[in-house]
């Protein structure tokens, strides 16, 4: 298994980084193939407090498997589209 998780730092403007974030990327990201158990979530913190304005996580069933799902045109678009609104910086996971 393998398991993506991105991470959002504050954005510059919070309000248009949430409605973007609901009403076009969050959907972008659900569409990836393969993924399994999707999850996201606003207004994170990490447990030394550090903010972390949001972030979106997903399994999948091989390291491969996620591989291709961000090859893929929805795994391409959901790329392309985070420049659009993540002002705050973006980490992303692979474990």
């Amino acid at each position: 298994m393998a398991t993506l998780t991105v991470l959002y730092g504050t954005p510059t403007d919070a309000e248009a980084f949430r409605t973007h974030y609901e009403q076009v990327h969050v959907p972008l990201a659900l569409a990836l193939p393969g993924a399994k158990d999707p999850r996201w979530s606003l207004d994170v913190t990490t447990l030394a407090g550090e903010p972390v304005f949001a972030m979106f996580s997903a399994d999948f069933a091989t390291p491969e498997a996620l591989e291709a799902a961000m090859g893929s045109p929805e795994g391409q678009a959901a790329q392309a589209d985070v420049p659009t609104f993540a002002t705050g910086g973006v980490t992303i996971l692979v474990s």
